[in-house]
């Protein structure tokens, strides 16, 4: 497939996402919510002007009371044949969960974009990290992340392609303020490009099922203990074959835009023996403290967390460098009370029985609240898991490491 040209535009995340949603989508329910407002906002003016989607009609904008209503009129609306999606960000998100759970338990392709943001716990706080998102990794929709407003508008139409093809609601989040707020000048889809990898056999199943009095159907049932478990178990094949449907999207459009966009992408030397896994703007960063450190004949490397779930731990391990060392996981969350943070024992997991089994691997929690996490703190994780005691520890946060350091440097 032949790499096209596309027009560039100067856009923020928010701006990005706006625009490759509103290209398929029949119904948008929404309910502001900072930093996610603006998302909204975008698709409603589209609407307003006449811009036609993909299916050559103006998009359905409808505000509801509450991101509790948003959610409810996503999954009603999916039902009915009509593909919806919805924007929100922290407690928004959470008011969302009971009707994920439906829409994922149903197999229908809502797309819900989220720009991350801390959750209200002894304060309220509305910039961005990943509590909220990380709050959905049990409802059973695929997480999509993505760590720039480029990969905003490029992962945003995978989030959705994937969610036809796949017939499963997909949470595409960025971190909020750092990404939705980030002004850059962007290549902007045209949506004669969408259009052409966009699986219509798929869009046309699914409005197929739609419920219809003229073809009826069960929906909602209640289910008693003879047969729920059953049920339950029986989802096992959609999710077994999602992650392959997300990468056959990824594959589509890295050949419309020459990318290599894959569920797990590697960044830094080839023959790494430190490597940071991590996901969100934070790998911006890490990249240029890795370009920095392999100039100074250091073997780092970073692998960037694409698709969260379904999480297919061979996918990773494909990616992972045979010659690693020590890893070390960042969380841009906290959970009190748990052994480790999500990502750190998603890894774990994966790493487990693997060529990989007995590597160190480090836990760090990062960047709460959007602060600031400069390239010095990242050089000292990278630097405390080189000198580190030989049991992996679970670093309290990324300011321990750099206060581990400056200690280590004063004994000196």
């Amino acid at each position: 497939m032949a790499k096209i040209n596309r027009q560039t535009k100067t856009m923020d995340g928010n701006n990005a996402v706006g625009h490759v949603s509103y290209a398929f989508t029949d119904v948008a329910a929404i309910y502001p919510i900072t930093p996610s407002s603006v998302m909204a906002d975008d698709v409603d003016k589209y609407a307003a002007a006449g811009r036609e989607n993909l299916f050559g009609q103006q998009v359905k904008v409808t505000e509801m009371q509450s991101e509790a209503g948003a959610a409810g009129a996503v999954h009603g609306s999916l039902m009915a044949g009509a593909l919806t999606t919805t924007f929100t960000a922290s407690q928004g998100l959470l008011l969302m969960i009971p009707n994920i759970y439906k829409m994922a338990g149903e197999f229908l392709p809502g797309v819900i974009h989220v720009s991350a943001r801390t959750l209200a716990s002894h304060a309220l706080s509305i910039f961005g990290d990943h509590q909220d998102i990380y709050a959905c990794r049990q409802t059973g929709s695929a997480m999509l992340c993505s760590n720039n407003p480029q990969e905003c508008m490029d992962l945003g139409a995978v989030a959705h392609l994937a969610a036809i093809e796949g017939k499963m609601p997909f949470i595409h989040f960025f971190d909020g303020f750092r990404t939705s707020h980030e002004l850059q000048k962007i290549n902007v889809w045209d949506y004669e490009d969408l259009r052409d990898i966009t699986n219509w056999d798929a869009v046309e199943e699914f409005r197929s099922n739609a419920l219809n009095p003229e073809h009826p159907s069960t929906r909602g049932t209640a289910q008693n203990d003879d047969i729920f478990f059953q049920a339950r178990e029986a989802s096992n094949t959609h999710y077994n074959k999602l992650a392959g449907v997300v990468k056959n999207c990824m594959d589509k459009v890295n050949g419309k835009l020459g990318t290599d966009y894959k569920p797990f992408n590697y960044y830094g030397a080839e023959d790494a023996e430190n490597v940071i896994i991590a996901m969100g703007s934070g790998c911006e960063t890490i990249e240029e403290v890795i370009d920095y450190l392999n100039a100074n004949g250091k073997k780092v490397g970073l692998i960037k967390v694409r698709l969260y779930r379904p999480f297919v731990a061979q996918y990773l391990l494909d990616v992972m460098p045979k010659t690693v060392k020590k890893v070390s996981v960042l969380d841009r969350t906290k959970e009190p009370g748990s052994i480790g943070e999500p990502l750190y024992l998603d890894i774990l997991a994966a790493l487990k029985d693997s060529d990989f089994s007995q590597i160190p691997v480090y836990s760090g929690r990062y960047g709460l609240s959007s602060k600031d996490t400069t390239p010095a703190d990242f050089i000292a994780v990278y630097k405390l898991s080189l000198i580190h005691i030989s049991e992996p520890t679970r670093l309290l946060s990324i300011s321990y490491a750099v206060f581990c350091l400056k200690k280590k440097k004063k004994k000196k």
